[in-house]
């Protein structure tokens, strides 16, 4: 009894110190990312472009205060648009031949707001018990705690925290491509302070053996943006 009541406690304590372990890396991230401030802000709006197979796509973003986002990509003139106005979000593809509105659907709205920079993510993972600590590993030669996110149970997704700074590195996940498995890795870099807040100016993403390199080209904090925006005409 008492070696089976030991068992029990050495597996009690081991949960808890992994449980501590997970919140003090959490708030680490928010210290380091300043999500705090980013709170406070009211809109961002990113230019960017992404680069691949030799080509630059033009992006830009909107976001606004506490969910309302808008990407648009510019494919050889046609615009791709993802919108999401705090309620219900919508695709716009003239590439797969259509100009009317689609609506998101769940998993893709998910998608959309892994681009909103006024919360903390990993902060949400952990309130919904969907973030497990799952050890250390090296990215890029640097010590990273390795995390997952438990969003899909088909699908987790592995997200890697620079020890030394607290910043994300690396994400991967799989995901079903036309009823295909793809393993994604993203890499998130060169972080710069804009407005308050740390924003990572570079993600270079893998699939599949093809490299897309998206580059953050101007970040404005708290410029006005109309509702409007964020509806579809």
């Amino acid at each position: 009894m008492k070696k089976v009541f030991l068992f029990l406690a050495g597996i009690i304590c081991v949960a808890v110190l992994n449980a501590q372990s997970v919140d003090e890396i959490v708030k680490k991230f928010a210290a380091a990312n300043k999500y705090e401030k980013a709170a406070t802000l009211k809109t961002i709006r990113i230019s960017a472009k992404m680069s691949m197979m030799g080509m630059d796509i033009p992006i830009e973003m909107w976001m606004k205060n506490p969910n309302k986002i808008k990407v648009v990509q510019n494919l050889m003139g046609q615009e791709i648009i993802q919108v999401f106005d705090g309620t219900n979000g919508y695709l716009v593809n003239p590439a797969s031949g259509g100009t009317t509105p689609v609506p998101l659907t769940k998993e893709q709205i998910v998608e959309v707001q892994r681009n909103n920079l006024f919360t903390n993510p990993l902060d949400a993972y952990l309130k919904e018990g969907k973030l497990t600590l799952e050890g250390e590993e090296s990215v890029k030669g640097k010590p990273a705690y390795k995390l997952k996110v438990t969003i899909d149970p088909a699908n987790p997704m592995t997200v890697f925290i620079d020890k030394a700074s607290y910043l994300l590195v690396k994400s991967a996940m799989t995901v079903n491509q036309g009823g295909a498995s793809m393993a994604v890795e993203s890499y998130p870099s060169d972080y710069q302070e804009i407005g308050g807040i740390l924003v990572p100016m570079k993600t270079t993403l893998s699939a599949t053996g093809i490299e897309m390199v998206t580059t953050f080209t101007k970040v404005e904090v708290d410029t006005p943006i109309d509702d409007s925006v964020f509806k579809l005409k």
